[in-house]
């Protein structure tokens, strides 16, 4: 019998209603495909893809603390984001970097997309 991702500690209600747009519901699967997969189909579902999202979902299919995460580790998940996100996005080249950069300087006068 499936069971809620929302029983994978660290796995809230707003971040398993994105999984579902996503078609993962199920937390044995969710496990089964491990981290990589189920982000890169959480951005193919329409998802905004945020760091933060990728490397607590990391921590938490490994049963530790979203904030545990530092160091060399930090690092070499955000490498593995980037291109997971390239990937899934078709590799938007430029264009993903100009906008990211936008989105940046209106987050920093307090006037970017909410998340």
């Amino acid at each position: 019998m499936p069971r809620p991702i929302t029983e994978i500690p660290g796995i809230g209600p707003a971040t398993a209603e994105g999984f579902a747009r996503a078609g993962l519901t199920d937390a044995d699967r969710l496990r089964e495909i491990g981290a990589d997969a189920a982000y890169a189909a959480w951005i193919r579902a329409g998802n905004p893809p945020h760091f933060i999202g990728y490397y607590a979902l990391v921590m938490a299919l490994q049963g530790r603390p979203w904030n545990d995460c530092r160091g060399a580790e930090k690092d070499a998940l955000r490498a593995k984001f980037d291109a997971l996100k390239a990937a899934a996005q078709g590799g938007s080249g430029g264009n993903e970097k100009s906008r990211l950069a936008i989105e940046a300087a209106l987050d920093l006068i307090g006037v970017g997309l909410r998340r």
